[in-house]
């Protein structure tokens, strides 16, 4: 059994809808990416997995922890898996940190609540988990204010709250938005290292594959507020069935060989309240057919583990291992 399972998992506001039936799973100590772009309903899946969305968001379909069902559940009953079960870091740890409270009281606080630590027994806690994200000089840290910090070292702080619980899945989202890519590199090497010595499991959100690329075993790519292909991250690069994921692939700058122009893909996500009727990337898709702009593929397995929501998607001819050649440039491949 997954640790997380979520199932036909939909959200709408107002009539709108903005999640159209989520299938997702998580083991234990698995690390998985969820791509798209902004829009796609990437954050929306986990915020209304753990019940935070507001009251008017209508919220169907099952989400299963350890086999138990929380979604819907009570606040008593959430309240210990929302930062102790499961933690998400959130993109923008200036908006999540509190200004005028210094960050050793904010981190402390998670520890209250979560393992009941109060006093010397929590400040000593505090210091440990600076030091295990790299916070320089965490005695001193202690005392300062998220402005006093970089927004690198501001990270590392909203990584300190998620670790406070101990949880055993750390929803990431977009956690190096707006950092230099030096310091991007540095807080994903963070959360891969903090993963495997602490063997929690890991949902990289984000809205470029080459981020998630290096960090997770598995990539679910979603567009529309559904999940258009779900494969092995080997697979993805190496056999990109949906054109969405062709089109993401095809966008990333090649790091060897010859050099290219990169295709963008044209148009933007459709906004809720005015879905397309078919393949909602069907607008958008060079490859289209009459037939997409009728009809909503459902997700179609391609081989083990691999599936995706395209009607010109194709099973491999042998479920053995894929028949692409894999001595041509994945990224030069990879266009629409």
């Amino acid at each position: 059994m997954a640790f997380v399972e979520i199932q036909n998992l939909s959200v709408a506001f107002g009539g709108a809808a903005a999640l159209r039936g989520i299938n997702l799973s998580v083991e234990r100590g698995e690390a998985v990416g969820l791509v798209g772009e902004s829009g796609c309903g990437k954050s929306i899946t986990w915020l209304a997995a753990l019940g935070l969305l507001p009251a008017s968001a209508q919220v169907r379909g099952s989400v299963l922890l350890d086999g138990t069902e929380i979604l819907g559940a009570p606040k008593a009953r959430l309240e210990p898996v929302r930062g102790g079960r499961i933690a998400m870091i959130f993109q923008d740890p200036a908006a999540s940190l509190n200004p005028v409270h210094r960050i050793g009281r904010q981190i402390g606080e998670a520890l209250g609540l979560h393992r009941g630590m109060t006093g010397d027994r929590a400040k000593a806690e505090v210091i440990r988990l600076m030091d295990q994200v790299g916070i320089p000089d965490a005695k001193n840290r202690i005392n300062a204010y998220p402005h006093e910090l970089s927004g690198g070292q501001n990270q590392r702080v909203m990584i300190a709250m998620a670790l406070a619980g101990e949880p055993e899945l750390l929803v990431a989202d977009e956690p190096t938005t707006a950092l230099d890519v030096t310091i991007q590199a540095q807080i994903l090497d963070l959360v891969t290292t903090l993963r495997r010595d602490t063997g929690m499991a890991l949902v990289l959100i984000s809205h470029d594959l080459g981020v998630v690329s290096d960090t997770c075993s598995r990539i679910a790519v979603m567009y529309a507020g559904r999940i258009v292909e779900e494969a092995p991250s080997e697979q993805i690069f190496a056999n990109p069935n949906h054109p969405y994921t062709q089109g993401l692939l095809g966008a990333l700058p090649p790091l060897a060989g010859q050099r290219h122009r990169l295709v963008a893909i044209p148009g933007s996500v459709p906004e809720a309240a005015h879905m397309p009727k078919g393949c909602a990337f069907a607008p958008r898709c060079t490859s289209a057919s009459s037939l997409c702009l009728e009809v909503d593929p459902a997700a179609l397995p391609l081989a083990p583990d691999h599936s995706a929501a395209c009607l010109k998607a194709r099973p491999y001819p042998s479920l053995d291992r894929p028949t692409h050649d894999r001595a041509t440039p994945t990224r030069e491949r990879a266009t629409l």
